[in-house]
């Protein structure tokens, strides 16, 4: 019998059975990549297929905070890590699953031979599950639970709540390291008001979508990257004081020396590095070019 509603038992094949990482995910941080490579070396030792079993809340929760990743940017960075199976159910179709309900679904539905998490993980309606319980529950089931320590930055555990921090104080070294790669955003391309093209220093405009984190606003020094050339470049994240009149339209746009070509409607990667200056209102328009063109060069430097 199928446990989970909107999601198809998987098809392992001649795999034997399935090595399940559980949670959330939000950035892929160091702790979560532990859980994940925790489960892919398990699934390779014994012959079975590694896997993740994570969820999708509902566009506007605020439910475990503002957006480090899309989805699709979460489903793409697993699947790098060596997971061959993603499971994605909708939020509001495991939330009401008593702790039993949902291990059972896992046995089940996945096939399920060992289970991979974190120490703070949490399951079951109202989070009544946590690690204990979870060993307790596949214990008569005979699946192996592996629970993952936190991982550790500065002596204090990695999270995305302090991930989320560190962009909002500009710290970038910091949330790389926590991330163990770089903080990096996927946006669209979308028209802006040409002003960069007319100042000679053309830039690329890309929109945080709703419920995202935003870093600090300011300059950055960032890395761009399209059609798998990455190049130098400097990010300006902020209301563009100097030419907007409206504090509360925010837009990213990126100047990439040395780059020609139309980019309208493509999602270029942009991985950002260091945080240079907070945002300013410059009296002239040459003001604002010198700004853009001298970050332009601390990136350049920043890479060479």
């Amino acid at each position: 019998m199928q446990i989970y509603p909107t999601m198809s038992p998987l098809d392992l094949g001649d795999k034997q059975g399935s090595a399940v990482a559980l949670g959330y995910f939000d950035g892929i941080h160091l702790g979560h990549r532990a859980v994940i490579g925790g489960a892919v070396d398990w699934a390779r030792a014994h012959g079975a297929a590694p896997a993740v079993f994570t969820f999708q809340l509902p566009a506007g929760s605020k439910m475990k905070g503002r957006r480090l990743l899309s989805t699709e940017d979460k489903h793409r960075i697993i699947a790098g890590l060596g997971v061959e199976h993603y499971l994605v159910p909708a939020f509001e179709d495991i939330q009401a699953m008593t702790p039993e309900q949902f291990v059972r679904g896992l046995v089940t539905d996945c096939r399920a031979r060992a289970l991979f998490c974190g120490e703070n993980f949490t399951f079951g309606a109202k989070a009544a599950g946590d690690p204990g319980l979870l060993r307790q529950l596949c214990a008569p089931l005979g699946v192996e639970v592996y629970v993952q320590p936190m991982a550790q930055f500065e002596g204090k555990p990695v999270s995305s709540s302090r991930i989320r921090s560190a962009l909002e104080g500009g710290d970038i070294p910091a949330a790389n390291a926590m991330l163990g790669a770089p903080y990096a955003i996927r946006f669209p391309v979308q028209h802006g008001a040409g002003l960069g093209r007319t100042l000679g220093v053309p830039t690329i405009n890309q929109i945080y979508p709703a419920g995202y984190q935003l870093p600090r606003y300011g300059i950055y020094i960032t890395r761009t990257t399209i059609g798998g050339a990455s190049y130098p470049s400097a990010t300006g994240l902020g209301s563009r004081p100097t030419v907007n009149d409206d504090p509360a339209k925010v837009t990213c746009e990126t100047f990439i020396p040395g780059f020609s070509g139309d980019l309208y409607g493509a999602d270029p990667v942009v991985e950002f590095f260091a945080y240079l200056s907070p945002s300013k209102k410059f009296d002239t328009l040459d003001q604002l070019r010198d700004c853009i063109q001298n970050a332009a060069r601390r990136a350049q430097e920043y890479f060479q």
